[in-house]
């Protein structure tokens, strides 16, 4: 499904991690790799040819051969911004750390919302291909978006288990289980008709729906299955403003128990 991915590359030990991921999906899929590192335009020359080097190097060891270096100099959230536009990518990739160049505070906010590409943060070291996914699930279309992202994502033979937590009206037990049968049903349908829209190899899809919050249903579910990543569409539950980022996808992108996948 993809056929070339950038990672952006701060120099942080995070960055190399996200360059292996990046590695080993552009291995998966056949695709083009390439490496944005951003200088800071007040550095020094020599500042910037060490930058050099160490991309060099780690560019050397992790990443395949015929990828390739690009080096700007700007505003981190804009130049990856800018560049994604000037060219032919289709997932973009970088290391999560709390406090970091590229990827913290209104920075990773303002990438995750006008990223027009999926972008994936990756925040724990993987030996291979992703196994065990769980995404959020609701009736937006940018949760059935990230739906169909993941499943291209994946590889076969891994897992992407959908969750929908659903919150009931206050009432009697009766009233709450009639609520439970709606939402079951309106959730099997829903994914009946978006996996005929999916091609046929790929992971294989379950779905489970739960009540409570959904931040704890999340995280409740992504240790039980051991989960290596979460799915999110980037405007979280509903239809909420364009301009604001999904509290869900900004607080697993803040906080990632696991490397966060999220689309638009």
């Amino acid at each position: 499904m993809f056929k070339h991915i950038l990672i952006a590359h701060d120099l942080r030990g995070t960055a190399d991690l996200a360059l292996r991921r990046a590695a080993q999906l552009a291995q998966q899929h056949g695709a083009r790799l390439s490496v944005l590192h951003v200088l800071d335009p007040a550095a020094s020359e020599q500042t910037h040819d060490q930058s050099r080097q160490l991309l060099d190097a780690s560019i050397s060891q992790f990443a395949p051969a015929g990828s390739a270096l690009h080096l700007r100099s700007g505003k981190p959230s804009e130049v990856v911004l800018q560049h994604l536009q000037e060219s032919d990518y289709d997932l973009v990739l970088g290391g999560h750390l709390e406090r970091h160049e590229f990827f913290s505070g209104t920075s990773l906010d303002r990438i995750a919302l006008n990223c027009s590409v999926p972008l994936l943060l990756v925040a724990h070291p993987s030996p291979g291909a992703y196994h065990q996914a769980v995404a959020a699930l609701d009736f937006s279309l940018c949760a059935c978006s990230a739906l169909a992202g993941a499943h291209g994502l994946l590889p076969q033979g891994a897992e992407l288990h959908a969750v929908h937590v659903f919150e009931p009206d206050k009432g009697s037990r009766e009233h709450v289980d009639n609520q439970l049968q709606i939402q079951q049903a309106l959730i099997d349908q829903l994914l009946t008709d978006e996996k005929q829209k999916l091609p046929a190899a790929g992971p294989t899809i379950s779905h489970a729906i739960h009540q409570g919050g959904i931040l704890r249903c999340l995280q409740e579910q992504l240790r039980a299955r051991g989960s290596d990543l979460l799915v999110l569409g980037s405007h979280g539950r509903g239809a909420l403003s364009q301009a604001l980022l999904g509290s869900l996808a900004q607080h697993f992108l803040h906080k990632a128990p696991c490397d966060v996948f999220v689309v638009r």
